[in-house]
């Protein structure tokens, strides 16, 4: 069963550092304007480099997320979260079951899932996870390895089918947050909106006020 009693989280960053290159920015400098401009949650995604590399990144992540009480998510890699002790781990489809997470180093972490077809909301990989990852809600560039571009009516269809905390992510941007939140999300999730900002401070708290509106 999940372990998570609550998710009171609206504001999800997915960072890495070549999310942040493309303008010439430290990562980590844009995951501190972040927070203060309201990211509630953090996932770290680093793909394609050695886990020495992940686990380097993750760790001076850390320092500022705990600087901020901000929890700070791994995605898919479980020797850097378990060595960081991070707060969660998020796996997808092709990563380690949630099922599997649990019953081994991750009892009492947050676990996030992604979901690409509907069957999977009547999984047992589902009901052990705390959040589940609806991606993408509209296709993006950032991630191209996934099945089902879910749209707002997809969004509305899970979230009548599951009372697990939806976070949203793919292509949301200002102009559609407040649409996808109504849609059911319970949290949206942004990687260019925030990482390719002139001003990632202001990008982050123009979105927090959109959502809340």
């Amino acid at each position: 069963m999940n372990v998570i009693q609550s998710f009171p989280y609206q504001l999800y960053l997915v960072i890495s550092e070549a999310d942040c290159k493309g303008k010439g920015r430290n990562f980590l400098d844009v995951a501190e304007q972040s927070i203060l401009g309201g990211v509630d949650i953090i996932q770290l995604r680093e793909k394609n480099t050695s886990d020495q590399d992940f686990l380097e990144k993750a760790i001076r992540l850390k320092e500022i997320t705990d600087k901020y009480g901000i929890p700070l998510i791994i995605n898919d890699n479980t020797f850097v979260a378990k060595e960081i002790d991070a707060f969660g781990i998020h796996v997808g489809n092709n990563d380690v079951q949630p099922s599997v997470l649990r019953e081994n180093s991750f009892q009492n972490k947050m676990i996030g899932y992604s979901i690409e077809y509907l069957e999977q909301l009547e999984s047992q990989e589902t009901i052990v996870s705390d959040y589940l990852g609806i991606s993408p809600v509209f296709r993006t560039d950032t991630k191209t390895d996934t099945v089902t571009e879910w749209g707002l009516e997809g969004l509305m269809k899970i979230r009548k089918l599951t009372d697990k905390p939806l976070v949203a992510i793919g292509n949301i941007h200002l102009k559609n947050a407040k649409a996808v939140m109504d849609a059911g999300a319970d949290c949206i999730a942004v990687v260019s909106e925030i990482c390719s900002a002139e001003n990632p401070q202001k990008a982050a708290f123009n979105l927090k006020n959109e959502i809340n509106k």
